[in-house]
């Protein structure tokens, strides 16, 4: 029986938030749920026949989601971030992307049977991580900080880079094909980059001046990207995905252009269309696949797996300070996502539409590498890591959502105790401040896409939501409870029982712990503060307990934290009292005595 497309789409919908769900509750790349769940919805159910649903508009609407996709990942990259990232890093996505792009060629072509261009185009598209396989599988794996920094910044920085290599041996093979000089090659690459530019320029320039409102912003991009897309590739053929590439690299670095909303919407919008897009692509595979690419595709991802990237690594790492268990697991991680699985379907359906030989077997080869890359490292880059010791032991950092004074202060003492502290917020002053302080920050909501993917959460293990806004504390809470434990979530009441009535009260499902004691607010925090109150470190001993402290400073004396002698680190709560043993360090909200007066 054929399903009505209205159905059908909205069906994909909903099996795309499942796998992105199931994806966030188990902790690995969504796209290996959206690639499995196309696949059996496609050649295996045959329920889904994406030419059939969409006729003629399949490539345009793959087109337009794969230069979206392009452009949000590109706007991340920042050139003043490149210089900082460290030796490591700046050799895998300059040399090293590469010496990997050569050598995976160089495996397509002999054990694939691919001519060079094709091979050339996959090894492009297979170089490339990215941040939205990389960052969960982070998560999971919990590596040492200079490991988890150098797999996430590589990713953030190649993903766009890799996909302007796969476009500019794109161009060059449809130029070939299509009986062009090398000057109208130049034309193209120069139509695709000017048109980029100037669309940037002009956004920018209005963005700049106020002169589209705010609610109106990320309809003006959307449609500025869409349009500059389908200009270029209507004056030079198929330039349009270098042109919005280089839109977003440009628009991410122009000064003075807040982006940020823009981001998040473009992330969430992005999220939407990868889930979409994945299904559909999965679901045109052919069942079985052509002669001999199954077993190509298990061979070459056996040469990316064990020879390519642990020679692109050893190369890059070079005289970087890391140390051979440290290269060894980087070696090992390098799951592939977003960029292969979108571009490389895009690329292939435009190829075999020219007729080029071997179009056919790219999206086999590459989806094959996506998902042996991915199942493989989320099941073995953890015991690896302990096997290297390498791994992080039990995540001691906390995250603090808010950047006022109270979120500061709570953050400088922790800090000061020895743990790692991220402060993650959405209010730049407040953000600011904590800078200034020596804080590590998150400008954003710890609760968003982009923190999803840009949170740098190596350490932590802890949330504290203190910021003023009371329902977003609850859904940090409720957000990251799967990521740290019910346990490990805690929030500081804005409101006091009293004037937490039935009508103000928030579901008993949304709630934390309460930090502190019963009677504790933000506002109370906040104004015992600006009353002269200090927090205290203090080490309790035999001599000198937890009952000569509060003698010491009064029974008003708030207790917060309780550091234990191994180092574990113990919160106070309305719901879970401490009894300060000697040997901790207690950090405490003491008032002012008369002799700091």
């Amino acid at each position: 029986m054929a399903i009505e497309p209205g159905l059908m789409l909205a069906g994909m919908l909903m099996i795309g938030f499942l796998a992105q769900w199931l994806a966030w509750r188990v902790k690995l790349p969504a796209i290996l749920f959206l690639l499995l769940a196309g696949i059996v919805l496609g050649p295996i159910g045959g329920v889904l026949d994406p030419d059939r649903l969409l006729g003629g508009l399949l490539f345009p609407t793959v087109s337009l989601a794969v230069a979206l996709i392009l452009f949000e990942g590109s706007l991340t990259l920042r050139f003043h971030e490149l210089p900082g990232i460290g030796k490591a890093v700046r050799g895998l996505v300059s040399y090293g992307a590469v010496a990997s792009l050569l050598l995976l060629a160089l495996a397509a072509h002999l054990v694939a049977g691919l001519a060079w261009p094709i091979a050339l185009l996959f090894g492009a598209l297979a170089c490339v991580t990215g941040p939205t396989v990389i960052a969960p599988m982070l998560r999971t794996l919990r590596p040492n900080a200079r490991i988890a920094n150098t797999l996430r910044w590589e990713g953030i920085v190649i993903d766009p880079l890799g996909a302007l290599f796969a476009v500019l041996i794109y161009e060059a093979i449809v130029s070939r094909q299509e009986g062009h000089t090398i000057g109208v090659f130049i034309a193209t690459i120069g139509c695709g980059v000017g048109i980029g530019a100037l669309s940037a320029w002009l956004m920018a320039f209005f963005l700049r001046r106020q002169m589209i409102p705010e609610y109106l912003q990320n309809y003006a991009v959307l449609a500025a990207v869409l349009l500059a897309f389908s200009i270029s590739n209507t004056l030079t053929h198929e330039s349009g995905l270098l042109a919005v590439t280089i839109m977003g690299i440009a628009l991410g670095n122009l000064r003075g252009v807040h982006i940020d909303d823009i981001l998040d919407f473009k992330e969430s919008l992005t999220t939407v269309l990868v889930s979409l897009l994945f299904i559909l692509l999965a679901a045109r595979l052919h069942w079985p696949l052509p002669d001999g690419m199954l077993g190509a595709g298990i061979v070459l991802f056996l040469i990316a797996q064990l020879v390519v990237r642990p020679l692109t690594v050893a190369l890059s790492s070079l005289g970087s300070g890391l140390s051979w268990r440290e290269r060894t697991l980087i070696g090992w991680v390098a799951p592939r996502g977003i960029v292969a699985a979108s571009v490389s379907a895009l690329f292939a359906l435009r190829l075999d539409a020219l007729g080029v030989p071997g179009a056919e077997a790219l999206v086999p080869l590459v989806f094959t590498l996506i998902i042996g890359t991915v199942i493989l490292q989320s099941a073995t880059a953890r015991p690896l890591a302990i096997w290297l010791k390498v791994a992080e032991p039990e995540p001691r950092g906390v995250l603090i959502f808010g950047s006022d004074p109270v979120a500061r202060a709570i953050g400088k003492s922790l800090h000061e105790a020895g743990f790692r502290v991220v402060l993650a917020d959405d209010d730049w002053d407040g953000i600011r401040l904590a800078r200034m302080e020596g804080l590590a920050t998150f400008f954003g909501n710890p609760a968003s896409p982009h923190a999803e993917r840009y949170l740098d959460l190596t350490g932590i293990g802890r949330l504290l939501a203190v910021s003023t806004h009371r329902e977003r504390n609850s859904l940090a809470c409720v957000h990251y409870r799967q990521e740290f434990g019910r346990s490990k979530v805690y929030r500081l009441r804005n409101l006091t029982p009293q004037e937490n009535t039935d009508r103000a009260a928030l579901a008993g499902s949304l709630l934390a712990p309460p930090l502190f004691d019963e009677a504790m607010t933000h506002g109370r925090f906040a104004e015992m503060l600006e009353q002269g109150w200090r927090i205290k470190s203090t080490r309790l001993s035999a001599t000198f307990d937890w009952p000569h402290f509060i003698e010491q400073y009064g029974s008003s004396a708030v207790l917060m934290f309780g550091v234990e002698e191994k180092g574990a680190l113990r919160v106070a709560s309305a719901k879970r009292e401490l009894e300060p043993k000697p040997g901790w360090t207690v950090i405490a909200l003491v008032p002012e005595t008369r002799s700091e007066k």
